[in-house]
Parts: structure tokens; sequence; C-alpha cells
């Protein structure tokens, strides 16, 4: 499907567009429900977007969320990643009590990578990026693995923390029969502005500290030139032409 801009306000335009799960973010699911399945607790999976994003939260409870929320409001169309770091954290305040939050490294759309580190700054509580190994989780603690260049750092975070992961840090699973039988009849929570705590000149487009101001195709590439001769006329014409345009 070809992606629509709103000419008015430089966005993408989400509406009538299939909502999927963001690819990285499958592997925070799945680390999520790892964390449950060893430890205990529960899983919650959070989405702001369109109503059809309510399809892919639906695929979060089949793959083993207990319980799941979607921020869906025409006040919040618009937003950039400083308004939708806001809207999540007021979210999770709502939510109540947490240990880790789990976030996939970016989505694949933006391409940002900034939603997980600002929601951990909006909500006051460290971070780690980059995450692509859980070592150990205490209830204090958080032991993790990241890989930086030709080897890992193992850092240890106070909880509750913010984590991105990786996704090297696991195989996401296939949702069950049983589970999307399942999913099918649980509740997904719909959420407007009106049931956040929030400032509504935070919300949305209103809130956006960006604004794209043109939306437009790069230039066409110039054909190249292709140069004939042995290896010393190749090179001295190389030469001579990089020479007339001052590039050398």
């Amino acid at each position: 499907m070809e992606v629509q801009i709103d000419p008015e306000t430089g966005t993408l335009q989400r509406e009538g567009i299939e909502s999927i799960v963001n690819p990285l973010d499958m592997y925070a699911i799945e680390e999520g429900i790892r964390l449950k399945e060893k430890h205990g607790g529960t899983v919650i999976a959070l989405s702001m977007g369109p109503p059809q994003a309510e399809k892919a939260l639906r695929e979060a409870l089949a793959l083993g969320c207990d319980k799941a929320f979607l921020l869906s409001d025409r006040a919040l169309a618009g937003a950039d990643t400083l308004a939708t770091t806001y809207t999540l954290a007021c979210a999770i305040r709502k939510i109540g009590d947490y240990d880790l939050i789990v976030c996939g490294l970016k989505t694949t759309d933006g391409d940002t990578a900034q939603v997980g580190p600002g929601l951990a700054e909006e909500l006051g509580i460290p971070h780690v990026s980059y995450v692509g190994k859980i070592v150990d989780v205490t209830k204090e603690t958080a032991t993790l693995e990241r890989p930086i260049e030709d080897s890992y750092e193992v850092v240890e975070a106070p909880l509750p923390c913010l984590i991105t992961v990786t996704k090297e840090i696991n195989v996401p699973r296939l949702p069950s029969f049983k589970r999307k039988i399942l999913a099918r009849k649980m509740e997904v929570e719909v959420w407007s502005t009106s049931n956040l705590d929030g400032e509504t000149s935070r919300f949305g487009l209103e809130g956006s500290a960006t604004r794209v101001i043109k939306v437009f195709p790069p230039p066409p590439r110039p054909g190249g030139e292709m140069l004939s001769g042995n290896a010393k006329i190749q090179a001295e014409a190389l030469i001579r032409k990089l020479r007339e345009r001052h590039m050398l």
C-alpha cells in the first residue's frame, strides 16, 4: 500500500490502513511473556493509534499478554515522539504499578528509537537501550547484557526501569490456536484523552515540538558517465573531471 501524507500537517495518514504489531516490538512482547513464565506477574500491552490498531493488540493477547490498552483519539493524531511519550506515560501512570517496561528498539516507520528512552525520562525512571539479553531479574534489579562493537557490557539497573531490546534477544513465538480463540473474547480497553490525567496541550499535533514543513521526493539522480581506455587513461580522466568540479 502506498504511503499517504496529509498535505496540511505533513503527517502520515493512518486512517483506513491495516495495523500490525511493529516487527521489532514482537521481541519485546516475547521477552515480557518469557519473564512472566519464569517469574510470574502480568504482561500488559499498550499502544497508541487509530481504532484499527485493536487488531494488533489482539495479536499481542494471542501471543500471551494478559491485558491490552489502546489509546485512540482524534486529538492524538499527528503526535511526534515527544507527544507520543507523554501520552504513553499518562496511560502507564493510570494503569498503575509496574516493574519493567520493555519496548522494541524502534519503529520501522519512524525509525527514530526515541520513544523508549523518552518514555523513561517522562516517567522519571532509569533506562537501558539496545539490550540483547536479560541475564537476571530480582525484586530490586535487572541485570542486562548489551552489545558494544566487538564485545558486550553487563549493566545492572534498579527496578522499576525501562529497556529497549534488539532482535538478538529471542525468537518470537507463534500464537497457539487456543490463544487465538481466547484473544477474540478478551477485552481491549480503549482510552481517549478524557481517560488520561494529562495536559491537553501536550497531546497530538499541538503537543509536538517538531513540525514537518514540507514533504517531497528526492530529485532523480543524474546518469553516470563511463570512462574508457586503459587504467592510466581512466585515472587521468577521472582526476581531470574531479578537478573540473572542484572536488580535488
